[in-house]
């Protein structure tokens, strides 16, 4: 009893707290084992058998550590501190593409907040705290495959909505070709064959939550019907509602001057998505419906058109499903259907190949074709059930986004969380202290 007669009031009071929040906290992990940590919180403020600062010595009353293991202290709390914000509450992401313009520029730095959806509990947890999934000076990857977790998501706020822009992990990248990391392995093997790649380029694996980070904004999410018509996506037979942002892709026609690059700065058409043909003074730029009117009421340049690709001939290897059953490009694509979890839907051997990764990869089962008869794990199927649910992204920058027209859908265990609001916005263009884009600053992204 003596242990817990020198503990004052305010003590008693701290460890209520502390055993309401951390309760709290394991009911939403749906973890009841976890329960038995509040032996470390008794422990830890009543009886203090055990020193649970293992860094810093116990002193008697009224003595006080050096300064520097005091500093110590505050550190391993505030890193412990970060990476539990970082896991279940907001994470901080840059943009590094144009695929989001102009609803994100390249340069923008966002808060992703994991709350909305329900964060996601870590796969692979023996990681380098902070980093994706290379070490930034060691150029080695930054974690270890020796635990991995199945995939469980703690309840959120609200599920994905069409529209919302979402962070989540690039479905495409479990493999990597290590000499060409910024291009898609699948994409290669369709046009070099596996062995090829296979035998002379390094291959590199990934788990789900180290694949790259992409953002895009929902345009189908588990159950709709999704049809893209003149790059125009339409969903259960409703058109889109375009953002503002929305950038297509323009063929213009100039007199071949220097003053050209005038009026795209002008106009802040980013200069990495501007494509010149030499030969007949010819510039494909992305742009905005407002931009776009402006320039052709001011009749700036001598002809302007949209740009609208009608050639499938690159289909089989470039655009889901890669299959020469379905002629469709980035501008006319579909329909197809967003699996819903416990959805259960029809086999044939003419759209097994929408589904084919889907069944495979990320539902880990065994798939095969044989004669038109479609098997899973060694059993004829003509039907399959959804074990997760699904989404279709598109970036708002239509002609320059690598989005689900190239490599299908997104399950949901590759979601990270919700874009939320730019808190600085640097324009690598520039020289420093002219590149902060003030006006890009805490805006919410929309």
């Amino acid at each position: 009893m003596k242990f817990f007669k020198r503990n004052s009031k305010k003590t008693y009071i701290k460890f209520s707290a502390a055993v309401l929040v951390y309760s709290l906290f394991v009911l939403w992990l749906d973890n009841y084992w976890l329960f038995f940590g509040l032996i470390i919180i008794f422990d830890g403020f009543l009886t203090k058998f055990v020193n649970w600062t293992f860094w810093k010595k116990r002193l008697p009353a009224g003595k006080k550590h050096k300064f520097t293991t005091e500093l110590l202290d505050a550190l391993i709390m505030a890193l412990i501190a970060a990476l539990l914000i970082r896991i279940f509450v907001i994470e901080a992401y840059t943009i590094p593409t144009s695929s989001m313009e102009k609803t994100l520029l390249a340069g923008d730095y966002i808060l992703v907040g994991k709350l909305k959806y329900g964060p996601r509990l870590p796969i692979t947890p023996l990681s380098m705290p902070f980093s994706q999934n290379i070490l930034p000076l060691a150029k080695t990857k930054s974690y270890l495959e020796w635990i991995k977790m199945p995939y469980k998501r703690l309840n959120g706020l609200r599920k994905i909505k069409n529209y919302d822009v979402v962070v989540f992990n690039y479905p495409e990248g479990d493999t990597i070709v290590a000499e060409y990391p910024d291009k898609s392995y699948y994409t290669l093997v369709r046009q070099y064959g596996r062995r090829f790649m296979l035998n002379n380029h390094t291959i590199i694996t990934r788990p789900v939550d180290k694949k790259d980070n992409y953002i895009k904004r929902c345009i189908g999410i588990p159950g709709d019907t999704v049809k893209i018509i003149h790059g125009r996506a339409v969903i259960n037979g409703v058109p889109e509602i375009l953002p503002k942002t929305t950038q297509f892709n323009y063929f213009v026609k100039t007199e071949g001057s220097a003053a050209d690059t005038q009026v795209f700065n002008q106009y802040q058409i980013a200069l990495y998505d501007i494509n010149y043909n030499d030969y007949n003074s010819i510039y494909e730029v992305p742009l905005t419906l407002s931009t776009y009117n402006i320039i052709k009421q001011k009749k700036i340049f001598t002809g302007i058109r949209r740009h609208e690709n009608i050639d499938p001939s690159f289909s089989k290897y470039q655009i889901f499903p890669f299959d020469e059953n379905f002629s469709w490009t980035e501008d006319n694509f579909g329909p197809v259907i967003v699996p819903e979890k416990n959805s259960i839907i029809t086999l044939t051997p003419r759209n097994i190949s929408i589904y084919e990764r889907l069944i495979s990869v990320y539902e880990k089962n065994h798939l095969e074709v044989r004669n038109d008869s479609i098997f899973i794990n060694g059993t004829y199927n003509n039907s399959y059930r959804f074990k997760m649910d699904y989404y279709f992204m598109m970036g708002d920058n239509r002609h320059n986004s690598n989005d689900s027209r190239y490599w299908g859908f997104v399950p949901e265990d590759h979601i990270i969380g919700k874009a939320l609001c730019v808190w600085l916005s640097i324009d690598k263009n520039k020289p420093p202290f002219k590149n902060i884009r003030w006006n890009k600053m805490f805006k919410f992204i929309q």
